[in-house]
C-alpha cells in the first residue's frame, strides 16, 4: 500500500487523524466519532479494515507500535461489537453443526453467484472488477487464518497447519497462492501492489476480509474462525473450476487462470483434511466448540451472500461493482 486511502465518513476518520497524529501515545482522536451508525456501510467498514491491517501488513507512514495502542484498540472494540451483532442476527436460526456441514457439500442447481455469471455471461470488465474485489483477500491469502494456529491443538492444529502450509506454496515460494494471485491480476492487466485498490472496494468487500480477520483475533471466536475457513475451503473447488473456465474465456493464459486451477485441485483435497482432521477433532476435543463451529459457517454464509448480492446486482444493473470504474487495461480492453 503506497498510500492512506480517503476517509469514506467520521469513523474512518477518526482513526486516520488518529493514526496520523504522532507515535502512538502521543495522539488523542481528534473528534468524538459520534454514533456508529450503521455496521455493514462503508464508514464502518473502512474503519475497522484500517484496525486490522496493523495487525497485518501495516499502513504506510504509521508506526508500528499503532498496532496495541489501548486507545486505539478501544475504538476498534467499538467497531467490533456492532459489526459481529449483525452478522449474528443475519446468521440466526444457527443450525447444527453436521446439518451446517452438509449444506456446504451440495451445491444448489442453479447457481447465482460471481462465478456463475462469470462463466455464463461476463465479460472482461466484470472478471477484471472481481479480481480487485478478491485481491483484498487473496494478495495475503490465510494470513488471517494464521491466528488460529497457537489457538487449538492436537491433530486439529496439526491437519490445519498442514492445509496451511499448502497456501503458502509448500515449501515452494513461488507457489503461494498470494504470489500466483499477484501474477493473475498482472495477466489481467491489474496492479498487484497490496492495498492498491482499497480506495475502489466497496464495504460487502471488506466485511468479507473483516469478519475473517475479527474471528481470527479473537480466541473465544476460534470455533467460529474454525467454521468459516472449513466454510472457504469446502466450496472452494467447483467455484474455481468455474472462474478458471471463465477467465480462460475472457483471454486468460497460464499466469490468468492458474490460481483457479490450483485451488480446483488443492481445495477439494483440503475439503476432506478440513471436515475431518480439524473439525471432527476440535469438536472431540472441545465439544462445547460445535454451536460455534456452526455460527461460523453461517456467518460466512452471511457475508459471502452480501458480497455476491452486491456484485451480480451492480453487473445486472450495467453499473460498476467498484466504487468507482477501472480504467482500461494496457491493450485498450476492459
Amino acid at each position: 500500500m503506497s498510500s492512506l486511502p480517503e476517509a469514506r465518513g467520521p469513523l474512518s476518520a477518526a482513526v486516520l487523524a488518529l493514526l496520523a497524529s504522532g507515535p502512538p501515545g502521543a495522539g488523542r482522536l481528534l473528534a468524538p466519532p459520534g454514533p456508529l451508525g450503521e455496521p455493514w456501510g462503508e464508514d464502518h467498514q473502512l474503519a475497522l479494515h484500517l484496525c486490522y491491517e496493523l495487525h497485518d501488513r501495516g499502513l504506510p507512514g504509521v508506526p508500528d507500535g499503532w498496532e496495541w495502542d489501548p486507545e486505539l484498540l478501544g475504538l476498534r472494540r467499538e467497531l467490533e461489537r456492532p459489526f459481529l451483532a449483525a452478522v449474528r442476527a443475519e446468521a440466526e436460526p444457527v443450525p447444527p453443526l453436521r446439518e451446517a456441514l452438509e449444506a456446504l457439500l451440495t451445491e444448489p442447481p442453479v447457481g447465482t453467484g460471481p462465478s456463475h455469471f462469470l462463466l455464463a455471461e461476463g465479460e472482461l470488465r466484470h472478471a477484471r472488477e472481481y479480481l480487485v474485489h478478491r485481491s483484498v483477500y487473496h494478495l495475503k491469502e490465510a494470513d488471517p487464518q494464521l491466528w488460529l494456529l497457537p489457538r487449538i491443538h492436537g491433530p486439529a492444529q496439526a491437519v490445519l497447519t498442514a492445509i496451511l502450509y499448502d497456501e503458502y506454496g509448500a515449501g515452494r515460494p513461488e507457489r503461494a497462492h498470494a504470489l500466483l494471485f499477484a501474477r493473475m491480476m498482472a495477466a489481467f492487466g491489474l496492479d498487484p501492489g497490496y492495498g492498491h485498490y482499497l480506495d475502489l472496494v466497496p464495504a460487502p468487500t471488506l466485511a468479507v476480509v473483516n469478519l475473517m480477520t475479527l474471528f481470527g483475533l479473537h480466541r473465544v471466536l476460534r470455533g467460529a474462525a474454525v467454521g468459516h475457513f472449513a466454510t472457504v475451503e469446502i466450496t472452494s473447488s467447483p467455484g474455481s473450476a468455474r472462474l478458471a473456465a471463465a477467465l480462460e474465456r475472457l483471454g486468460g493464459g497460464p499466469d490468468g487462470t492458474l490460481f483457479y486451477r490450483e485451488h480446483v485441485e488443492a481445495d477439494a483435497v483440503h475439503e476432506q483434511l478440513v471436515r475431518r482432521g480439524v473439525i471432527e477433532e476440535l469438536v472431540a476435543a472441545e465439544p462445547g466448540l460445535a454451536r460455534d463451529v456452526a455460527f461460523g459457517v453461517a456467518a460466512a454464509g452471511v457475508v459471502d451472500g452480501r458480497f455476491a448480492h452486491h456484485l451480480v446486482g451492480r453487473w445486472r444493473a450495467g453499473r460498476t461493482s467498484l466504487r468507482s470504474p477501472l480504467p482500461d487495461g494496457p491493450d485498450g480492453r476492459g
